[in-house]
């Protein structure tokens, strides 16, 4: 790369600072150029992330494979058991929360400070609208996997939620209608595909 030494250390040292490689001082007889231990650069999490990656295949895979596999009974109760994992999680931070203030806390369903989810106010309750999805990719291959946040949202609301514009119909967001006035009760709420749930009169 016609780069001195120096000018390679000032860019691993750059790339450190902005979290995406980390070094260490190699261990045993390794040495470096100047005889002193050498030193190793690992990327970190954050920046393996930068290089192309497969997870939504892999998604979409591992769904068909259990339901073709295990039937499509087993796939539903995997999707129930995240949805499960989703309300354990958030559930406790919820707990003697009127309801405005876990929809405010909600916007971080998917990420901590979600910038991209935000709360309005309407006559009916709340809408929670989502504008960028996580697992877009996998969630426009199997929109099964939208009934997880559509049941995690139910039961850590107490009230009934309904998706009334989709990432999948081409609106370009996903806006999650919390009915306030319809409450539900969480602890005998049954996990169902999103598809199967009744719909809002006049939606």
């Amino acid at each position: 790369m016609q780069l001195t030494g120096e000018a390679v250390r000032q860019q691993l040292l750059q790339l450190q600072r902005e979290g995406w490689i980390e070094s260490r001082v190699a261990r045993g007889d390794e040495r470096g150029r100047t005889g002193r231990p050498a030193t190793r650069y690992n990327l970190t999490e954050a920046g393996d992330h930068l290089f192309p990656k497969s997870y939504d295949l892999l998604n979409v895979a591992v769904i068909d494979a259990v339901a073709e596999e295990l039937g499509p009974d087993a796939a539903v109760r995997v999707l129930k058991r995240v949805c499960d994992d989703r309300v354990s999680m958030e559930g406790k931070t919820l707990q003697g929360m009127p309801l405005e203030n876990k929809v405010e806390a909600l916007k971080g369903l998917y990420a901590s400070a979600d910038p991209y989810m935000t709360s309005e106010k309407v006559d009916d309750g709340f809408l929670l609208v989502e504008r960028n999805c996580p697992f877009f990719t996998t969630a426009m291959r199997r929109p099964a996997l939208c009934s997880v946040s559509v049941n995690a949202l139910t039961r850590l609301l107490g009230v009934r939620v309904e998706r009334d514009e989709t990432f999948q119909s081409g609106a370009g967001r996903c806006v999650f209608h919390v009915y306030a006035n319809e409450p539900i009760d969480a602890t005998k709420w049954e996990f169902t595909m999103e598809n199967e749930l009744p719909h809002h009169e006049g939606t």
